[in-house]
């Protein structure tokens, strides 16, 4: 899937300093890049520079996929839980209801609290019986309260109401028993970021380090292409895929157009790409590339690349500038949420004009086109067990650095695994039938407010259609006149409501995936 976008973007400052510090400008000009006028063609066009970059023919990785898995020192390794997590985009949660997330295996309820105008995450779990408290509601004080017995919490935390109490009793809703764990919250980027950690002394950690800061996502002169989607297999196949530009004319193909090489090999256009990883630290790495920029990858959920502003526009016009950000976090064993963003600084009218669930439409058949080789690949690398991915995977090739890169990443600072905090025996959960693995409903159509009232809307159109069909039916069998044309019409709203049925199933429930057939 990174393959996206053109491989490469580098951040200058540190993914864990909360200063906004600008990143370093590229000496390349990109102005040789043709960028879409529609993200969701995802479309680069071909290159005049003279680089061999993408035809020089090079039989060694920029970094080795043979060596053994390093050990870090221990003072070398991630830790999972000093980190800001995304949980949502803000333009897909819905304030007036409280929504059940799970991210690194914390079950959590987000919620709007009114009171204090903030986003609030908190266990998902109420201390009274363990009931969900993403099941409740926000009561008319805007507290959140329990639906199974109406416990009612503030947006600390505490207790403010057990409606069993005796009102003269004592007031046991003030034992620190009877709150919910809050974690520190804050909004960025039009994300709601939590930290994983509710001991008190993490309560002002946004003083001490903030989420990672992208400064596309932070300027008005962009506009922001913002989604989410759920899938079957787990954060880290996610993460290497993103990182792989190689499978974009083959996994993607007729979907996406990548950037041509000089020389074609096959139908699908692939070719060499020159690739090497640069810095890799605890923190994440880079990758360099003198004629298309740079990627990063900083640990452990973003994947950011960006066309680089390059030489100064002429006079009058404005240097079209685009950026990819993949955010991959992981939720358990198996399964991994990606928000993805794609902001740019032209063509700002077609936000305006065209619904962000029809953009969402082409996302998804890009999602679905690799969703069940990722699946599949996800088992193959637990059959042969995750520490033994470099003897397991063949990657011979300059095209795979960035992917080999992370696997180093992921086994010297982490082991080869996420810290679950041993909530997980460490199997994969069993493969669903293809109608579960594909389905777009719950996946993401429930979790995108735009398509979520786009699917609401079309099966209302179509149960119009299919009344209509009745309604003229009827006219024409109960007048003589104009009985043709009342039949004629009938029959139209009736293809019409089927048409619609199928378009709405094909989109925003199953869409099957044969790449024999592409």
């Amino acid at each position: 899937m990174e393959a996206l976008f053109a491989p490469s973007v580098h951040i200058s400052t540190s993914p864990t300093s909360h200063h906004k510090t600008p990143f370093t400008k590229s000496r390349v000009s990109f102005s040789h890049l043709k960028f879409p006028v529609l993200p969701m063609f995802l479309t680069l066009g071909k290159t005049t520079s003279k680089s061999n970059s993408f035809t020089t023919k090079s039989s060694s990785p920029a970094v080795s996929a043979e060596e053994e898995p390093e050990t870090a020192k221990k003072e070398e390794k991630f830790e999972w839980y000093a980190q800001w997590y995304p949980v949502m985009p803000v333009c897909d949660l819905d304030k007036r209801v409280p929504h059940a997330k799970k991210v690194i295996g914390l079950d959590l309820v987000v919620w709007w609290d009114r009171n204090e105008s903030e986003w609030k995450v908190f266990d998902d779990s109420c201390p009274h019986r363990l009931a969900p408290l993403s099941e409740g509601r926000i009561d008319q004080w805007g507290r959140l309260q329990c639906s199974y017995h109406g416990w009612c919490f503030n947006g600390s935390g505490n207790c403010k109401l057990i409606p069993q109490a005796p009102p003269d009793g004592p007031p046991v809703h003030t034992s620190m028993k009877a709150c919910v764990a809050a974690y520190p919250t804050t909004v960025h980027h039009d994300i709601v970021w939590f930290w994983p950690n509710t001991d008190p002394k993490h309560k002002d950690i946004i003083t001490r380090k903030q989420p990672p800061f992208i400064p596309e996502l932070d300027d008005p002169s962009f506009t922001k292409y913002v989604g989410n989607r759920d899938f079957p297999y787990g954060y880290d196949v996610l993460i290497e895929n993103v990182l792989d530009p190689a499978h974009l004319p083959y996994a993607h193909y007729g979907l996406v157009n990548a950037l041509k090489p000089q020389v074609k090999s096959d139908r699908e256009g692939g070719g060499p790409l020159d690739l090497s990883v640069k810095k890799l630290d605890s923190q994440g790495f880079f990758e360099n590339q003198d004629h298309f920029g740079d990627t990063k990858f900083i640990a452990p959920c973003i994947s950011y690349a960006s066309s680089s502003p390059g030489d100064a526009p002429e006079k009058g016009s404005m240097q079209k500038r685009m950026a990819y950000v993949f955010i991959c976090i992981p939720v358990s064993p198996g399964r991994s949420r990606l928000i993805w963003i794609f902001p740019r600084n032209f063509a700002l009218w077609i936000d305006k004009v065209v619904p962000r669930w029809i953009f969402h439409l082409k996302y998804n058949l890009v999602f679905d086109s690799d969703l069940y080789l990722l699946h599949q690949q996800e088992r193959k690398y637990m059959d042969v067990g995750p520490a033994n991915w470099q003897k397991a995977c063949f990657v011979p090739t300059k095209s795979d650095a960035l992917l080999v890169g992370y696997r180093r990443w992921f086994n010297k600072y982490s082991g080869g695994q996420v810290d679950w905090k041993g909530k997980y025996c460490g199997a994969l959960p069993p493969t669903s039938p293809r109608e579960q693995l594909f389905d777009r409903y719950w996946s993401h159509v429930v979790n995108c407010r735009s398509c979520n009232a786009a699917y609401k809307g079309l099966n209302a159109l179509e149960v119009i259609l299919q009344v209509a069909s009745v309604a003229f039916m009827g006219v024409a069998a109960a007048s003589k006149q104009n009985a043709n044309t009342m039949v004629a019409v009938a029959l139209v709203c009736f293809a019409g409501s089927r048409c619609l049925a199928h378009f709405i199933f094909k989109n925003f429930h199953y869409h099957d995936y044969n790449h024999a057939f592409r």
